[in-house]
């Protein structure tokens, strides 16, 4: 199924699911869980070291690297699901907050085309 097809609510059940199946819920605190995204950032971010950016474009559509790639971002948010079930964020309600803060303080009248702050 397609992003366009996909309620994040269902995927949230997917995933603890998954971890029922397998009863992680003991290991699978807060803590743990924020150390996991981390660990996975940090993996996906390996997919793209040294390289600058034109080549990460070109990382992102080669065949077996944007496999790769679209292991390691599955990880995160495989983990930022869980994370949300655990501590029971509505990551929508969150998403649209932040974006709102985000948008008075990086005014896009100010900083549109630049990326320093």
């Amino acid at each position: 199924m397609a992003d366009s097809d996909t309620k994040i609510d269902d995927l949230k059940t997917l995933v603890r699911q998954f971890v029922d199946e397998r009863a992680w819920q003991p290991f699978h605190s807060p803590k743990n869980l924020a150390m996991g995204i981390a660990c996975e950032a940090a993996e996906l971010m390996e997919c793209f070291l040294w390289l600058d950016l034109p080549a990460s474009h070109e990382a992102a559509r080669d065949p077996a690297k944007r496999s790769a790639i679209a292991d390691e971002m599955a990880d995160v948010f495989c983990y930022l699901l869980n994370l949300s079930n655990v501590i029971g964020i509505d990551l929508s309600e969150a998403l649209r907050a932040k974006l709102i803060k985000n948008a008075l303080k990086y005014p896009a009248e100010k900083y549109k085309g630049k990326f320093e702050v």
